[in-house]
């Protein structure tokens, strides 16, 4: 099959949910067989590679304003995908899929995967709110085929568009531990000292309130902050600025390859304090290094089978703190590194994923 995928920013090494998703699913597609051409954000992009483990990568044009870079990138892209001719079109998001009917009325068969509800996100206005309910509601009823990869996203799905979903999770791959450790003592850290997150600086992955937890938190743990914003706005002025404040606390910036390898292998706890996710990928990369691990109980963290010691109550910064210490005191034990393993193993391989993706391109090209 001839395969175009639109509505990510694109690939390799960009940060963001659907960006990652992509990187590890779209390679082993590729590699069984079927042609790929994903679209990528000329903002984003700025390495004119066209090819990538074998996926054809179309540059299109995108203006680098979160309220329309997304929307404008994806008209652009149909258009790219309509000459091309591809067997089925894959838009990945909410705010993309407001473009599933314009798709469908240029002839092509499309997946939608919804990603989860983007319009709980505290960073959107009244209006971005509403096109993005609008994108879900459009792509779940016009696609041929919808994705979703969370029960919780598959009860949207079928309440606000009367139809059934296939539920495909997000992936981890089980990484090769590092021992290395020059690039976090670098930063004046210690090994399996410090406490880390990786976020974008958005309200709603709640690093303010990781940050305050953390500050009035008595230990001699470091907090490492693997992230940054990709448009900077007053919150993410307000995370550096209270990071800053404090010397325990570390800013990396955007990271890849070796050194958040690094950060990851390295640290003692890994804290997500998230108000809304999909299914977090940042999660299963932490669980995947064999991490202790604290979570919000938000749905899509509760979906991740976890002992009820590694929840707090999201939004409440006195139990995030009370769980926190009690964590950096109790080690994570092999046999739960082992329970996790094998439940990652089970549920979020992406070779699985790749073959169940495939069987819905197969069910869109037939319907």
């Amino acid at each position: 099959m001839k395969i175009f995928v639109t509505g990510t920013r694109g690939v390799p090494g960009i940060p963001g949910g659907v960006e990652t998703h992509c990187e590890n699913l779209y390679p082993l597609i590729a590699g069984k067989g079927h042609e790929i051409f994903l679209a990528t954000r000329s903002s984003y992009v700025r390495n004119p590679v066209t090819e990538w483990k074998g996926i054809q990568l179309v540059r299109c044009f995108s203006p680098r304003l979160k309220s329309i870079e997304a929307i404008v990138h994806t008209f652009l892209a149909l258009l790219k995908a309509r000459l091309l001719n591809p067997d089925v079109v894959h838009i990945h998001a909410v705010g993309p899929a407001l473009l599933v009917p314009f798709a469908r009325l240029l002839g092509l068969k499309v997946v939608f995967t919804n990603h989860g509800p983007d319009y709980d996100r505290q960073k959107w206005g009244r209006v971005a709110k509403f096109a993005l309910r609008l994108g879900e509601k459009l792509g779940g009823s016009f696609a041929n085929e919808v994705i979703v990869i969370s029960r919780v996203i598959q009860g949207i799905i079928s309440k606000r568009c009367n139809r059934e979903s296939h539920i495909i999770y997000n992936g981890v791959t089980l990484p090769n531990i590092t021992q290395n450790n020059d690039y976090i003592k670098g930063f004046g850290v210690k090994p399996k000292k410090y406490v880390l997150a990786v976020a974008r600086f958005v309200p709603e992955k709640g690093l303010t309130d990781l940050i305050e937890a953390f500050k009035n938190l008595k230990t001699d743990f470091h907090l490492v902050i693997a992230g940054d914003a990709d448009h900077e706005t007053e919150y993410s002025r307000k995370v550096k600025k209270l990071a800053h404040s404090n010397d325990r606390i570390v800013l990396t910036g955007y990271i890849t390859g070796d050194k958040l390898k690094q950060v990851f292998s390295n640290a003692g706890l890994f804290v997500l304090p998230s108000y809304h996710e999909g299914l977090p990928i940042a999660l299963l990369e932490a669980l995947s290094y064999g991490l202790s691990v604290l979570v919000s109980d938000i749905p899509a963290n509760c979906e991740i089978d976890l002992p009820a010691k590694r929840f707090f109550k999201c939004g409440n910064i006195a139990d995030m703190q009370k769980k926190m210490k009690a964590l950096l005191l109790e080690p994570i034990t092999k046999a739960e590194q082992l329970e996790i393993y094998s439940m990652l193993t089970l549920k979020y391989d992406w070779n699985h994923i790749a073959d169940h993706t495939i069987s819905v391109y197969l069910k869109a090209l037939n319907s």
